[in-house]
């Protein structure tokens, strides 16, 4: 259960956060969602796909962990195996909220964001990173969180965007998983969505152009190439089910 509550220096001046514990909320989740600026650094490990909100319907950019539900292989011995962390990880446990500016009983009354922690969240407690120095003063740390939530702010109406252009040209398309792994074992992925390249190679000389200055063509090679990173996914699996097989042989033999 979440207890979000803005976050203030008298409140929390001795609040600090177990990156670890961080990670490893994560560790049964098998997509995160993410925005356009993380593409280039997603590249180096995830399928950056685009899948549907159960809630709203809404399309979102995510990163594909796993192949079903409960199971990011990116997390291995008790730690995040990877040289980059999606945003929508990292910057847990803080949130940004809004408040009213002014006095608030004006018609139009403007909000503004403001950093809320989850109080209630496992990171939470007298151990690992301060977020205040001893003059009260945001330390390194919380100015590095605080920066990723407003990354993230600006990068979902970016992204969302970008999607909505992407859908305008029909350049979506589904896609279907059907993937055998090392011990004969399959699964099938559906519910996916990718870039369509026929439909990418057919466009104009005019339409293209719009979107490298849109900055959204170099989005969408970015997610083009990244679907070869579920073969490292497919690796990924087979390593976790030879470690299971492994450990099995050895209890029966005990």
């Amino acid at each position: 259960m979440s207890k979000l509550v803005a976050l203030s220096r008298q409140t929390h001046q001795q609040v600090r956060i177990d990156k670890s514990k961080v990670e490893q909320q994560a560790s049964e989740l098998h997509m995160i969602p993410v925005v356009l600026s993380e593409f280039r650094k997603l590249l180096v490990h995830y399928p950056i796909v685009f899948s549907k909100s159960g809630e709203t319907g809404q399309f979102m950019c995510s990163a594909l962990l796993g192949f079903e539900q409960g199971e990011n292989l990116f997390w291995q011995q008790g730690a995040w195996q990877g040289i980059y962390v999606p945003l929508q990880v990292t910057r847990q446990p803080f949130f940004l909220g809004q408040q009213e500016t002014g006095s608030g009983q004006e018609p139009n009354s403007a909000k503004e964001p403001v950093m809320c922690i989850n109080e209630a969240h496992p990171a939470v407690g007298n151990k690992g990173e301060a977020l205040f120095d001893a003059q009260g003063q945001p330390s390194q740390y919380l100015q590095n969180q605080q920066r990723d939530l407003m990354t993230l702010l600006q990068g979902e109406q970016l992204t969302q965007q970008f999607i909505a252009r992407l859908l305008e040209l029909g350049l979506l398309t589904a896609m279907s998983l059907q993937i055998q792994f090392a011990d004969n074992s399959s699964t099938k992925v559906n519910g996916l969505y990718t870039i369509d390249e026929d439909k990418l190679d057919a466009l104009d000389n005019d339409t293209l152009a719009e979107l490298q200055q849109a900055g959204y063509l170099s989005a969408i090679y970015a997610m083009v190439h990244s679907t070869g990173q579920i073969y490292n996914l497919i690796d990924k699996k087979n390593q976790r089910l030879n470690q299971a097989q492994s450990w099995f042989k050895a209890a029966g033999q005990d």
